[in-house]
């Protein structure tokens, strides 16, 4: 079984927990979403890419020396075989993480064990995308996971609010805010957070694109 590759990179993790440690990122090709504002749209169509096995991916790993993987995409959790990637990187000795769009149940990924780590999106309706999000997973989330609501307007917040309030998330994980680049200054969600006494709730902003050039690949 082998695994099509976008591409893989060392670089510091731009959002979610572990925001500026260094990780590996193992990039897939293929996502069932099509949000407004994605900023990996190359990677959105299954391709060929770089085919590469479970055992070869965790020895490019091990040759890095850093612990942390994060498995992104595109939607990673799309990949067939994709447990037994994570298995084994965990049976290495590695923190994985799992970027996930929020359409994908995740009750076969947080039965593996060693459990990864999920960083979870709920997509907001300027994405497009809200209708196929999966309620269910938020049940599985644990302090160690994140989920993350990237929001592009006002209305955007207000549902984000909406939604961590219902589900009382930050209960048992971790709630992130974050704005699409570009559409929305992060001094408005923050007044908005103050507005609306969201404790235990973080404003993000992507480290990568404030280093780097935006548009660039492979950071």
């Amino acid at each position: 079984m082998t695994f099509s590759l976008a591409e893989r990179f060392v670089s510091i993790n731009g959002e979610a927990q572990c925001a500026g440690e260094l990780a590996v990122f193992l990039r897939f090709y293929g996502c069932n979403l099509r949000c407004s504002y994605c900023d990996t749209v190359w990677a959105q169509e299954r391709m060929p890419g770089e085919q590469m096995t479970a055992e070869s991916l965790c020895a490019y790993v091990r040759e890095t020396g850093i612990r942390n993987v994060t498995l992104t995409g595109g939607e990673p959790l799309l990949q067939e075989d994709i447990g037994t990637l994570i298995v084994l990187l965990g049976e290495w000795g590695c923190r994985v993480e799992i970027e996930t769009n929020g359409s994908v149940l995740l009750a076969p990924y947080a039965s593996l064990c060693p459990r990864p780590c999920f960083t979870m999106d709920y997509k907001l309706p300027d994405s497009g995308m809200e209708s196929a999000m999966r309620t269910e997973n938020f049940d599985l989330l644990q302090m160690q996971d994140t989920v993350k609501f990237v929001a592009g307007s006002r209305d955007d917040l207000v549902r984000a609010e909406e939604i961590i309030r219902c589900y009382d998330l930050t209960a048992h994980t971790k709630v992130y805010l974050s704005p699409v680049f570009g559409n929305i200054e992060p001094a408005e969600m923050v007044e908005f957070m103050k507005t609306h006494r969201m404790n235990d709730v973080r404003l993000q902003l992507q480290l990568h694109k404030y280093i780097w050039d935006p548009e660039e690949r492979g950071v």
